[in-house]
């Protein structure tokens, strides 16, 4: 990359420090949430947010959607949803005896998707065309959505009633899935301290607009990985497929189903990112094993002696971490 490449993905890197600036107004902690929403909104990818309840993961994508000057919209998913509600639907005017399309709350730049797995099946079938194909079919016509489109999704883990486990296709249509932890003590009192402290909620300002949105992607592609680096990313996709080959011969048998090169694309593509939120315009091993968990975690498929022994995707991902040499 040109010296002045690498200046200029620098400076666009500082912007998104004034975003986070933003955030913290109102947020406290969950920094690494906000890392991964941004690194989804710079590739185009759509983010899944697992966590229990009360940890601040719709207020963190309500507060991202004010400081970035797009539309949003925001879709409570229940059990007796029907397509039409995320999609739209024909209407029939008796008058003119012509019908009219109303389009849903999918037709907007960021879309929440609060506990996405309450949905039933022909809701994540509408969706699933939306998020992979950026286009709505509504009776005979297709509709293609905004740029920049991205779906922020929620889900709780622990409750299991009325909740409809998300097929695999639609989960490898996630780039990330992030799980969401606790606060630490000293956070945890700063939250207390702001929200239940009778102060005012500080006013938001949208920081970034679409122009500037389609820019930092720009930045973010030009951003240098080097070829030792894809191999290496190929390798840790690959060793979950194939353990033994990969070195990490104590994991054969415990990985049902590895993860596709749709995973080898989205970790090529985060670890850019990650490396253009830290201000740099190279990506490193680094940023790989950074990103890797959010990346793969969705994308495996355990088997029932892994499930037997209390194995989690998170554990067979650091053993390949730890396995898979380091260029």
């Amino acid at each position: 990359m040109e010296e002045a490449g690498i200046e200029d993905v620098e400076n666009q890197a500082s912007r998104l420090t004034e975003l986070v600036a933003e955030l913290s107004k109102v947020l406290v902690g969950q920094e690494a949430m906000v890392s991964r929403l941004l690194i989804g909104l710079l590739c185009r990818g759509h983010v899944l947010l697992e966590g229990v309840p009360g940890l601040a993961k719709t207020l963190t994508v309500r507060l991202l959607a004010q400081a970035v000057d797009t539309g949003f919209s925001r879709i409570q998913f229940t059990p007796d949803m029907l397509p039409a509600d995320v999609i739209g639907t024909q209407v029939f005017n008796p008058r003119d005896a012509t019908y009219s399309v109303k389009k849903g709350p999918i037709f907007s730049n960021l879309v929440l998707a609060d506990e996405i797995n309450r949905a039933p099946a022909k809701v994540q079938a509408a969706l699933l065309e939306a998020m992979q194909e950026r286009q709505v079919s509504i009776g005979d016509t297709s509709y293609p959505l905004e740029d920049p489109f991205l779906v922020l999704a929620t889900q709780n883990p622990i409750e299991q009633e009325g909740t409809y486990p998300l097929p695999e296709a639609q989960l490898d249509r996630f780039m990330l899935k992030v799980r969401v932890g606790y606060p630490s003590k000293e956070e945890e009192r700063r939250i207390v301290e702001r929200m239940a402290g009778g102060q005012a909620q500080p006013e938001m300002h949208a920081v970034l607009g679409v122009a500037e949105i389609r820019t930092l992607r720009t930045a973010v592609e030009r951003v240098f990985i080097d070829d030792k680096i894809k191999h290496y990313v190929v390798d840790l996709v690959h060793a979950t497929r194939d353990p033994e080959g990969a070195g990490v011969a104590d994991l054969e048998g415990m990985i049902e189903l590895g993860a596709s090169p749709r995973a080898s694309i989205y970790l090529t593509l985060a670890a850019k990112a990650h490396a253009f939120l830290q201000g740099r315009s190279y990506a490193t091993p680094h940023d790989v094993k950074n990103v890797a968990p959010d990346v793969l975690r969705h994308r495996l498929a355990l088997s029932y002696e892994a499930e037997a022994e209390g194995r989690t995707p998170d554990d067979v991902i650091e053993r390949i971490l730890v396995g898979v040499l380091v260029p």
